[in-house]
C-alpha cells in the first residue's frame, strides 16, 4: 500500500470529477505554472489498494517540468464510483477505462499523452496499450511507463499474502479487514511518522471508500497475470521500466530482465522500494521528465 508523504494539494493542482465516455473518474490535475512551456500531458494510474493521492508528491515537480499531470482513481477506487459487481473490474474493463480517460485528456492541438501505471496499474495500462494496438488504430499515447510493475504474476510470497486478503475480503466487512491488516502491520508501523496522524487516517478512509469487489478482482489479477512482455515488445511505443532499488512484489532482477525484453529504458531509483512515486518523488520526477522529453514529438 503506497503511503503519500503528505496530503496537501499543490497550488497549481485541482481535484474534480472528470467526465469520460465510460463514466466519471476522480482526478488530481496539476498544470504547469504560468510562463512554463507545455511539453505534454501525463496520465498516472495507481495500483492495488491505491489511489490518485499516491502521486501527490509528483504533481508539482512534473508540472514545473512542463507536463500537465493527471492522477486518477480507477473505477471503484477511493473517490471514483463503481458497482458491487466483480464483472465490472475485469482487466479488459479497466483497460477500456484508461482509453476513455486518455480520450478525455486529448487536446485540440494533439498534445502528447504519456501513460504511466504503478504496480497493478502497470498491468492495466499494459492491457490498454495492447487492446489499442490490436485494433490497429493509431496509438493515443506518446510513451508508456511501467513503475514497479512486472512481467506477469507477483512473486510467490506476495501471491500467498494477496490470496489471504482476497479470501478475507470475500468473507469479512471492510472495517474488519482493515483492523486485521493493521494488526499484522503494527510492528512495521511502530515508531514511524505514519503510525498515526493524518496520513494513516487518510489510508483508513480510502480503504473504506474502495469497492471490495474491485480489490477482490484486481487481487486475483496480481496472482494470475500471464506474461505478456513479448506482445508489448511488438508495440511501437517508447517504454520505460522504473522501480526502486528493492521490490517485494516483482523482484528487481525480474524488472531488469523485462526491460531488456521490451527494449525499454531502465531506471532504478536508489533509496526507494515499491513506491518510488511516494518514497523518492524528486529523483522519480526527474527520471520521468527526462524520459518524456526524449519520447515526445520531434525528439
Amino acid at each position: 500500500m503506497s503511503r503519500p508523504p503528505f496530503l496537501t494539494l499543490p497550488e497549481n493542482a485541482t481535484a474534480y470529477p472528470m467526465e469520460t465516455a465510460r463514466g466519471v473518474f476522480a482526478v488530481l490535475d496539476a498544470v504547469p505554472p504560468a510562463g512554463t512551456p507545455r511539453r505534454g500531458t501525463a496520465l498516472l494510474v495507481p495500483g492495488f489498494t491505491g489511489s490518485k493521492e499516491d502521486f501527490l508528491a509528483l504533481l508539482e515537480p512534473l508540472a514545473a517540468a512542463g507536463y500537465r499531470t493527471v492522477a486518477v482513481d480507477g473505477r471503484g477506487q477511493h473517490q471514483s464510483p463503481g458497482p458491487r459487481d466483480e464483472a465490472a473490474y475485469a482487466q479488459e474493463e479497466l483497460a477500456a477505462d484508461v482509453l476513455a480517460q486518455t480520450a478525455a485528456l486529448a487536446t485540440a492541438d494533439g498534445e502528447p499523452v504519456h501513460l504511466l501505471g504503478h504496480s497493478m496499474g502497470g498491468l492495466v495500462v499494459r492491457a490498454a496499450v495492447l487492446a489499442a494496438h490490436d485494433e490497429g488504430a493509431a496509438l493515443p499515447w506518446a510513451s508508456l511507463t511501467l513503475m514497479s510493475s512486472g512481467p506477469a504474476a507477483i512473486e510467490a510470497a506476495q501471491q500467498a499474502r494477496t490470496k489471504l486478503l482476497v479470501e478475507a475480503l470475500s468473507a469479512m466487512d471492510m472495517e474488519s479487514v482493515w483492523l486485521a491488516m493493521r494488526e499484522l502491520d503494527a510492528e512495521d508501523l511502530e515508531g514511524t511518522a505514519n503510525a498515526a496522524g493524518p496520513v494513516e487516517e487518510f489510508l483508513h478512509r480510502r480503504w473504506l471508500a474502495t469497492v471490495p469487489e474491485q480489490l477482490i478482482v484486481t487481487g486475483r489479477q496480481l496472482i494470475d497475470e500471464p506474461d505478456r512482455v513479448a506482445e508489448l515488445a511488438a508495440v511501437p511505443l517508447p517504454k520505460l521500466v522504473l522501480s526502486g532499488a528493492v521490490d517485494y512484489a516483482w523482484p528487481v532482477p525480474w524488472l531488469d530482465a523485462m526491460a531488456g525484453r521490451l527494449g525499454a529504458r531502465r531506471v532504478v531509483v536508489e533509496g526507494a522500494e515499491h513506491s518510488p512515486n511516494a518514497e523518492r518523488p524528486a529523483p522519480t520526477a526527474r527520471a520521468l521528465a527526462d524520459f518524456w522529453g526524449g519520447a515526445g514529438p520531434g525528439a
